[in-house]
């Protein structure tokens, strides 16, 4: 069987960093996501580590194990206040905020 991972992409006021942004996860892409939008992707169970990606800026690494059959959820937007906008130009892991929901 598989696992589910659910990314949904959501915040509160407005994201400074905006578009489509890339789904990778172990490195590879699987998809992308808009805001306001929900992504899913079936995956083998084990051990992942996802990653959210739009041009130079990031997410950190999610590190994340996925059971048979079990829906993993995420949730992620755009920096949303400007000293966190202005700190990813120069840790752009710092542009994309991560949370597992």
């Amino acid at each position: 069987m598989s696992a589910t991972l659910r990314l949904t992409r959501e915040g509160v006021g407005i994201e400074l960093v905006r578009g489509q942004f890339e789904i990778s996860v172990d490195g590879k892409s699987v998809g992308s996501v808009k805001y306001g939008e929900t992504a899913e992707t079936l995956l083998e169970p084990g051990g992942h580590v996802l990653r959210i990606r739009k041009g130079r800026y990031s997410s950190r690494d999610r590190p994340f194990d996925a059971a048979d059959a079990e829906v993993i959820s995420f949730r992620c937007h755009g920096a949303m206040v400007w000293p966190r906008y202005v700190a990813s130009l120069v840790k752009p892991d710092l542009a994309i905020s991560l949370m597992r929901s």
